[in-house]
């Protein structure tokens, strides 16, 4: 391992205040597939819902599964450069005040080697951020663990190793900026296994332990199991994970290329449907108040 390497996995993990929220603060959640796969769950947006207490929340998932702080994923036809600047833009339309950021987990296979060339870029990504959007906070998410499921999954106990050495890296670049950490893959470590798929990528039953720990380790309460189980919880993350499709449909239009791209002159004037699901989007976002206020009164 080289000496620098070392000398960060020996430094102590920053710790910085709680993430504190305001009413009516747009948050985007933004990485690759551990964030993009939250949408369909909903139990990470409810638990930071229920959090927050009686302010609202507007969210967007921004997630990309396979991404990079590059924008490998991001790009249709072009270099990773296209995919950045289109994560660009949609930053610079959603306007977020809070946005909370999960790489590693891609770049983390890459080892040692990789760690400088991540750095670098992610450093690059929150330029971005920050030039695109001016958020009043930003937290940066360590990845979670792999799971070893035993044969014939490998053993993932060297990628762990692996995640390890990114996690300390990103929790340095948060100290280094100023901006908030919260380390997943610390209070994710020994939670039951039988939570991903294939060692991964994590299932609902996933998301649900997830959710409440990336709660925890923002310096949030996460909500009771009481508000969680109960109708009005229940409903909730129904109507979180309907209002997430039409964002998706919004966001991500199957056959963009007849919308947006090089083939737009065939299909190019149904663009404008695509405006027509905000409206949609914000009162299914103001049915989501309303239970989350109900919801809030489940105590214990």
């Amino acid at each position: 391992m080289k000496p620098w390497i070392l000398l960060l996995l020996l430094t102590s993990l920053a710790k910085g205040d709680a993430l504190t929220f305001q009413n009516n603060d747009r948050v985007v959640l933004l990485g690759n597939t551990v964030v993009e796969r939250a949408q369909k769950y909903g139990h990470l947006e409810t638990a930071l819902t229920l959090a927050a207490g009686e302010k609202n929340l507007r969210f967007r998932n921004l997630g990309w599964s396979g991404d990079t702080v590059y924008g490998d994923a991001r790009s249709y036809f072009g270099p990773p450069q296209e995919g950045f600047d289109r994560l660009k833009a949609d930053l610079g339309r959603i306007k977020p005040n809070v946005v909370i950021i999960c790489y590693g987990a891609v770049a983390s296979f890459e080892g040692d080697d990789g760690l400088m060339d991540f750095i670098e870029g992610y450093n690059r990504l929150l330029d971005m951020v920050n030039s695109a959007a001016n958020p009043r906070a930003i937290v940066l998410v360590s990845p979670p663990p792999a799971e070893s499921l035993g044969t014939p999954m490998p053993d993932m106990s060297k990628q762990n190793e692996r995640l390890e050495t990114y996690r300390a890296a990103i929790s340095k670049l948060a100290s280094i900026r100023k901006i908030h950490f919260a380390d997943l893959f610390g209070e994710m470590k020994g939670s039951n296994t039988g939570l991903t798929d294939n060692g991964l990528h994590y299932t609902e039953k996933g998301y649900a332990v997830l959710s409440s720990k990336l709660v925890k380790a923002m310096g949030l309460t996460p909500p009771t199991a009481k508000q969680i189980s109960s109708k009005s919880g229940q409903d909730l993350r129904a109507k979180i994970v309907g209002k997430n499709k039409l964002f998706f449909f919004h966001w991500r239009p199957a056959n963009e290329t007849y919308l947006r791209l090089f083939r737009k002159h065939e299909q190019g004037n149904n663009a404008k449907e695509l405006e027509k699901f905000i409206p949609i989007i914000e009162a299914r976002e103001s049915e989501i108040d309303g239970l989350k206020t109900a919801t809030l009164k489940e105590k214990s």
